[in-house]
């Protein structure tokens, strides 16, 4: 995979959907890729979602954006015990008295010197890593403020207890939000399967305390939403279909497989087969078949059946039998699979690179 920045500069205009439209297009064209543009994926601000409308690319929220919103929502309930742990990292980071006494205290009790965290109001990961290392520092911290008679409101233990039942519930969400927060390997085709895993481990989640459940039924409230009807979206259903890792075993709805594996027949049936050999992987060595005299006939057998034979009919045998490859393992590159395998599906690896790239 490669990623590529074509431009950055400041946009002094007004941030509407037409002049953010107008840039996008100005990008685009300058590096001719205006009609290239397979998917444009972006956060969910109204002006630029309509701004790739009005360019008619396809358009895909980021996941990561889409859970920060959930996520940050679903915080108010128990804003209060939030912000009187804000409150005490703010003391601490203001005041060198109380976080040299931090220290020492940390040191006398043989743990690790962590100095906490603040949080960031734009990304909701903030707040957690802010809650779990109040959590591991929790003992010092009491300590602390009982020994400098801190002007800030100290947890009680109920107050505690939330924080760690809040850290215990948001831990899946930050585990999914690095996952997807790169650009080093493919992402997209885990949307579907991620999402889904999100949704069943907050539900079973065990709370006890009410504010924990009332977290829970926020998230839960909030996934059955926004991932509502996910395997009928293109993209994800598409991309999904097409990494040898998963299939279908990422769907729940056969209908929505059956739309998908149709809208990539016919596309592989509009792919030409490159007549060019795949590259080779990289440490194997390609040998250029041999045009001898003795292969003559075969080969203009060969291109005269290639010929003669249904587009339509090669693409959907081709996906058949792509589907009837054996699963890879998950931790397995599947660009490296497709690769490998351009000279056995060669309408599919065309369409692949398309939607995947």
């Amino acid at each position: 995979m490669t990623s590529c920045l074509l431009d950055c500069f400041e946009f002094t205009d007004r941030h509407t959907a037409e002049n953010l439209a107008e840039e996008l297009v100005r990008v685009a064209k300058e590096w001719q890729v205006e009609d290239k543009v397979v998917c444009c994926v972006s956060d969910n601000a109204a002006n630029i979602t309509k701004a790739i409308k009005i360019l008619k690319w396809t358009h895909h929220p980021c996941l990561a954006h889409t859970l920060n919103l959930m996520i940050r929502d679903a915080l108010k309930v128990v804003k209060p015990t939030v912000d009187k742990v804000k409150a005490v990292v703010e003391f601490f980071h203001k005041s060198t008295v109380a976080t040299q006494r931090l220290k020492s205290t940390q040191c006398q009790m043989g743990m690790p010197e962590l100095r906490p965290k603040q949080e960031c109001a734009t990304r909701w990961n903030s707040t957690f890593y802010m809650l779990k290392r109040i959590l591991e520092t929790k003992d010092a911290i009491i300590s602390t403020l009982a020994l400098i008679n801190a002007p800030v409101d100290a947890l009680c233990q109920e107050e505690w207890e939330l924080v760690k039942e809040v850290c215990t519930v948001l831990q899946p969400f930050e585990e999914v939000t690095v996952e997807i927060s790169a650009d080093s390997y493919v992402s997209a085709s885990k949307m579907l399967l991620l999402c889904k895993g999100l949704q069943r481990v907050t539900a079973q989640q065990t709370v006890t305390m009410q504010k924990g459940k009332e977290l829970v039924a926020a998230l839960c409230s909030a996934m059955d939403r926004k991932f509502l009807r996910m395997e009928y979206n293109t993209v994800h259903s598409e991309t999904t279909l097409l990494d040898p890792r998963f299939k279908k075993l990422a769907f729940n709805d056969n209908r929505a497989v059956d739309e998908a594996l149709q809208r990539i027949s016919a596309a592989a049936a509009r792919c030409t087969p490159s007549s060019q050999p795949a590259p080779p992987l990289e440490g194997q060595v390609y040998e250029e078949p041999q045009t001898s005299v003795v292969w003559r006939l075969f080969d203009e057998r060969a291109t005269g059946d290639a010929t003669r034979r249904n587009p339509t009919a090669d693409a959907i045998l081709e996906v058949r039998s792509y589907l009837e490859e054996p699963i890879i393992q998950r931790a397995e590159d599947p660009l490296s699979w497709w690769q490998a395998k351009a000279s056995v599906f060669p309408r599919l690896v065309k369409f692949h690179t398309v939607i995947v790239a």
